[in-house]
């Protein structure tokens, strides 16, 4: 099983990747094996990087209310999108521990290991963004000094998260902590339990 530092790698070859071309409409040309655990991450990691960017696209002063809504339905898919990696993310976790027996009074984990790589991916992108704004030409010293001070915070997350994650690898590994995968249930993409689509049958 990877350890962090492998996930950031892949995480980050998702991103450079995007950046090749920086648009949104770019197809994801994932370079794993279909359905191995690294083209799980590729693939996660292409979701979130493409939804930054419409986050972004969104909130341009000036944008087109049509176009707005366009972007808005096409951001609402994405978080489906993303919750439906997290959740293949967490069958494969399942499958890897189907045999570890837990400890007598092992303690549940609130998170489980999907929902912590998905947090990790995040990241990935805070620091490649932020990172770009410490590098800026057009900005004064205070907006670097700023920025930079702000990378120093998320490279010190990215550090304590993955000794979060190996240890929580481990851990359940030696059935020392536990972890449940209680599906997300959203509601709202839902024809039968959003009133706002069922009401208008």
């Amino acid at each position: 099983m990877l350890q962090a530092n492998d996930c950031y790698t892949i995480f980050q070859q998702s991103i450079d990747d995007y950046h090749l071309h920086d648009h949104v409409d770019t197809p994801i040309k994932n370079p794993f094996p279909a359905g191995s655990f690294n083209a799980l991450l590729y693939g996660k990691n292409w979701i979130d990087t493409v939804q930054w960017h419409l986050e972004d696209l969104i909130r341009v002063p000036t944008i087109d209310p049509v176009e707005a809504l366009k972007i808005k339905r096409r951001i609402d898919k994405s978080n489906q999108d993303r919750t439906d990696m997290v959740e293949k993310l967490d069958d494969y976790f399942l499958g890897e521990f189907k045999h570890v027996k837990p400890q007598q009074g092992t303690r549940i984990n609130s998170e489980t290991p999907a929902w912590l790589l998905d947090r990790m991916s995040i990241l990935m992108l805070k620091i490649y963004h932020m990172k770009e704004q410490t590098e800026r030409k057009d900005v004064g010293a205070d907006h670097v000094k700023t920025t930079n001070a702000k990378l120093a915070v998320l490279m010190e997350q990215k550090s304590d998260m993955q000794h979060a994650y190996d240890e929580l690898i481990d851990d359940i590994g030696h059935g020392k902590r536990r972890f449940k995968v209680y599906r997300q249930m959203k509601m709202y993409n839902d024809a039968t339990l959003n009133p706002m689509l069922y009401g208008t049958k």
